[in-house]
């Protein structure tokens, strides 16, 4: 049985599929399968996949009606054997010591679930300022520390770069459709069960941006769903025995978050917020108070929620000044 199986989804991506399968060809790590599903195209991706299987026994070619990349995922990991789980997608491009460096860190750290790699955007004339904030906070995730303290800021293991052990995947569920990003999902059913993550400190996929991705387009991948899912684990993890929640950012990204977790049956304590205008003022039916008075609410969850450049960092040293422990009594969420 090969060590690691290969989860490809594909969908019409006859123009970057060539480049995606010449970087596998490439990996130096080579005990592996590659699963690639065939999810309904309707351009030669069918007839590329077929060619590749004919030249390569590792890779079988699996074929769906279109069913969108998280019923490929869960059609692809049923039919894996390797007692690793790594993805990949039809349109990035892996570096040639991708599969062997993580490897190498999944043996040398036992007690690492999973763990990813920095990735590059390109082309990079197409890359936005999003994108581009992204990878750079992506590329300074290293250690399970790291993951652990940033991880209900955004997906802090890059999905094309995932590299599983199959045991805690099956363990924790696999993939599941629950209306939010798939992606993130499992990285925070990860999380939840005590799994440690990693990502090895290299930039080895690069990260193909184009205007049709997913990502972009679908519902499952917009910044309200993301909230919903942020949610629905800080209710099942760090908000389980705390007193509430207090937001730290009474603008449009603090009121935001704290919708959603009034939505999601949290109770909102009060907003702490910098500006003078708005101490004083009730939200939601919480109360806006100033920093030096968040002493008041040590029993809640305080939850860091302002969107300006730098200000998470403030908000982590005000926070840990007064002896608030991250993690435990406080998180980052934007």
């Amino acid at each position: 049985m090969p060590r690691v199986s290969i989860l490809l989804p594909c969908h019409n991506a006859a123009a970057t599929l060539p480049e995606t399968i010449a970087s596998l060809a490439a990996q130096t790590f080579i005990d592996y399968e590659v699963l690639a599903v065939d999810d309904g195209s309707t351009d030669d991706t069918a007839a590329l996949l077929e060619r590749w299987s004919a030249r390569d026994s590792r890779v079988r070619v699996l074929t769906q009606t279109h069913g969108g990349i998280l019923a490929a995922l869960i059609r692809a990991l049923d039919a894996a054997n390797g007692e690793i789980i790594a993805r990949m997608d039809a349109d990035d491009v892996a570096h040639p010591q991708r599969l062997t460096r993580q490897i190498e860190l999944l043996e040398e750290h036992s007690d690492v679930a999973a763990c990813g790699t920095g990735v590059r955007y390109f082309p990079r004339a197409a890359v936005r300022d999003g994108a581009r904030r992204y990878e750079l906070w992506l590329n300074a995730i290293h250690s399970p520390a790291d993951v652990v303290r940033d991880i209900f800021v955004e997906c802090p293991l890059a999905h094309p770069t995932l590299c599983a052990r199959r045991a805690a995947l099956v363990n924790v569920g696999g993939y599941a459709e629950h209306g939010w990003p798939e992606d993130y999902d499992l990285v925070l059913r990860l999380y939840e069960a005590g799994c440690p993550m990693a990502n090895v400190p290299a930039v080895l996929l690069d990260w193909r941006e184009q205007p049709q991705r997913a990502s972009r387009i679908e519902p499952r991948y917009q910044p309200d769903a993301f909230r919903r899912c942020k949610v629905h684990y800080l209710r099942r993890t760090l908000l389980a025995h705390r007193d509430g929640v207090v937001v730290w950012g009474a603008g449009p990204v603090g009121k935001a978050f704290a919708r959603e977790l009034s939505a999601q049956s949290a109770v909102l304590r009060a907003f702490v917020d910098l500006d003078p205008r708005k101490i004083g003022q009730v939200i939601h039916g919480a109360p806006v108070i100033a920093p030096a008075e968040i002493g008041r609410y040590r029993e809640s969850l305080a939850v860091a929620a302002v969107g300006q450049p730098h200000a998470r960092a403030e908000i982590r040293a005000a926070l840990r000044g007064a002896g608030w422990r991250e993690g435990v009594d406080f998180i980052a969420v934007a």
